[in-house]
């Protein structure tokens, strides 16, 4: 847990070592296009989430997985594969700084808020479990906000050192959870292998319609061809990691909720990297309203 602990935030550093304050400045020069985005990552996304237990009824560890899931903020890898989508970086860049910031209240306040209107079975074994907001506090400042601030500092006091290791640290520090993730898996071998259909398609349905979502409220939001595809990915890249770790240390009980947010982990690197390599084969419309095409 605790190594698992020190990767994500090497993670969060390492991303951080990237943001300026202009990033955040950013949110106040186009609070649309920003607000636009958190809306479809902290309240579309959980919502629609609900829905799909509903519809879909899986058992309630796996309903809460999913859950967790939709209710953190976007994954370190967002922006790189905003990149290779041309996408507009910079606004992928503000979204994880902002809504990596605002998990600290919204991932524990969304998880216990929406977790009340789950199916009965799922939202009755979130209730016994008793897990208050504030409990899950400690670990989201040692994953995000507490690394986010050391890069940040690090990188406006040696901005060359930052240059050097940025791109080492990000490579070294996802191989590692990814090693976690393994792990993870391994630990619910028996699990996994009765419930390998089930979390397989699961997650692939779910990721998918994080990928919409994004897409559809960008594009409802009215905003251009560049942000659509940088709010889908924002929305469709979720830090499971940072569910995966909140689990093991809150929910270690539910074998269920650790396979669906390590194959979360797996799986969004998968369809976000194909997603935006085909984008990136065909160049976005320009934007008709150019205010929105940062």
């Amino acid at each position: 847990m605790g190594m698992l602990t020190l990767s994500l935030a090497l993670v969060m550093f390492g991303v951080a070592l990237n943001l300026r304050k202009e990033d955040f400045l950013r949110i106040a020069r186009e609070p649309r296009l920003v607000a636009t985005g958190l809306f479809s990552q902290f309240l579309a996304l959980p919502a629609l989430t609900v829905l799909l237990i509903h519809a879909w009824r899986p058992a309630p560890s796996l309903a809460l997985g999913a859950l967790l899931v939709a209710c953190c903020p976007g994954g370190n890898l967002s922006n790189f594969m905003s990149l290779l989508a041309r996408g507009n970086v910079a606004l992928s860049v503000s979204l994880t700084a902002a809504s990596s910031l605002l998990a600290l209240v919204l991932t524990p306040l969304n998880f216990m808020l929406w977790g009340r209107a789950l199916p009965g079975e799922s939202a009755r074994l979130l209730a016994a479990i008793d897990v208050h907001p504030l409990q899950l506090l400690p670990s989201l400042l040692l994953m995000l906000a507490l690394p986010l601030v050391a890069g940040m500092a690090f990188a406006a006091w040696r901005p060359q050192w930052a240059a050097r290791i940025e791109a080492p640290m990000r490579k070294g520090s996802i191989l590692v959870f990814l090693g976690f993730v393994a792990a993870a898996l391994l630990a619910n071998g028996g699990l996994f292998r009765a419930w390998l259909p089930v979390v397989f398609l699961l997650v692939l349905v779910h990721n998918a319609l994080a990928l919409m979502t994004g897409y559809g409220v960008a594009q409802l939001g009215g905003l251009g061809p560049r942000e659509r595809r940088s709010l889908a990915i924002e929305t469709g890249i979720q830090n499971s990691g940072l569910g995966l770790v909140l689990v093991l240390g809150h929910f270690e009980a539910l074998g269920g909720m650790a396979l669906v947010a390590a194959w979360w982990g797996v799986w969004h690197i998968l369809s976000g990297l194909g997603l935006a390599l085909w984008w990136g084969r065909h160049a976005p419309q320009p934007a008709k309203h150019p205010s929105v095409s940062g």
